[in-house]
């Protein structure tokens, strides 16, 4: 038997999407009460079992993560749309993923390659300019995190972000799923995709050190090129400092994502650890209910 199904979800515009074994639900509050969303899951490694090898199973859980976490902030927003608004296709996902991750090249690959042009024939030993090359990336990241969080609307998904990670840790914890229970946890997870994006930061400095330092345009490339690598070296990481008792050399590369954790989440009220709460609750059931081995895929992330 292979280690305990690891559940997890992702904040949305006034709900929480938390997906389990077979299934995935959404729970969003509205002012007429909650409305949900429901599908099953046929995780990508249970159709094609190369992509739940070590490293490469890294990129296909980044990617299947994105493509439900876009179709879940598509089904919430919909529901304070003033007119009937569709949910997102296929294209109009493969669009928005497009549209994101030349987002972050742009701003977390192409920008600080630039910077570092600047500095790269004052320091010497490869390691260090990827370093200082890592530093310019965080701070970057994390400016970008402050700066959205003086936005109301994403202050509220930040705040479901922080009860989602309430629910996750009463339920690993063991104890009944009440508001009061929930309640008392930490905001914090370390299964976290903040933790996660830290973490790419940490690893890129030391693949890309055995690259030497090429010029700006093919060290965009080459960044770009070995993002599967580094994402898939990543997702290990975060899978080992998930578990019980991880080695010491991990939780100390997991730290600074638990602090950054601190940003990207909120204290939530009552209400919004209530719609959680369903939505964990709803996908258990549908575990409980019917659990097949042929359908099981193994959640590391932790939105």
């Amino acid at each position: 038997m292979g280690r305990p199904f690891s559940y997890g979800g992702q904040a949305v515009i006034e709900g929480v999407m938390m997906r389990g074994r077979q299934s995935l639900a959404i729970a969003v509050r509205r002012g007429d009460g909650l409305v949900f969303h429901e599908e099953d899951l046929a995780p990508w490694s249970s159709r094609y079992p190369v992509l739940g090898w070590p490293i490469v199973r890294g990129t296909a859980a980044l990617i299947e993560a994105m493509s439900m976490g876009i179709k879940s902030l598509s089904f919430s927003a919909s529901q304070f749309a003033e007119e009937e608004e569709e949910e997102l296709t296929a294209k109009d996902i493969v669009l928005t993923m497009g549209l994101a991750l030349l987002l972050t090249v742009g701003l977390f690959i192409a920008l600080p390659a630039f910077i570092i042009g600047f500095v790269q024939s004052a320091v010497t030993h490869n390691v260090v300019l990827n370093l200082v090359e890592g530093l310019i990336k965080t701070s970057f990241f994390v400016l970008y995190i402050i700066g959205i969080s003086f936005m109301p609307d994403i202050r509220r998904v930040f705040e479901y972000h922080g009860a989602e990670h309430k629910t996750i840790n009463c339920y690993e914890a063991g104890e009944p799923l009440t508001v009061e229970n929930v309640a008392k946890y930490t905001t914090v997870h370390r299964r976290c995709g903040t933790n996660f994006m830290l973490i790419v930061l940490f690893t890129s400095v030391i693949v890309f050190s055995f690259f030497g330092r090429p010029p700006v345009v093919q060290r965009v490339l080459l960044h770009v090129g070995l993002l599967p690598v580094v994402a898939g070296i990543s997702y290990e990481l975060v899978r080992l400092a998930g578990r019980p008792n991880p080695p010491l050399w991990v939780e100390i590369i997991a730290r600074p994502g638990l602090l950054l954790q601190k940003l990207t989440t909120r204290e939530p009220d009552h209400e919004q650890i209530e719609v959680a709460i369903s939505a964990l609750q709803a996908v258990l059931r549908k575990d409980e209910a019917n659990v097949s081995p042929l359908r099981v895929g193994q959640t590391d992330f932790v939105h």
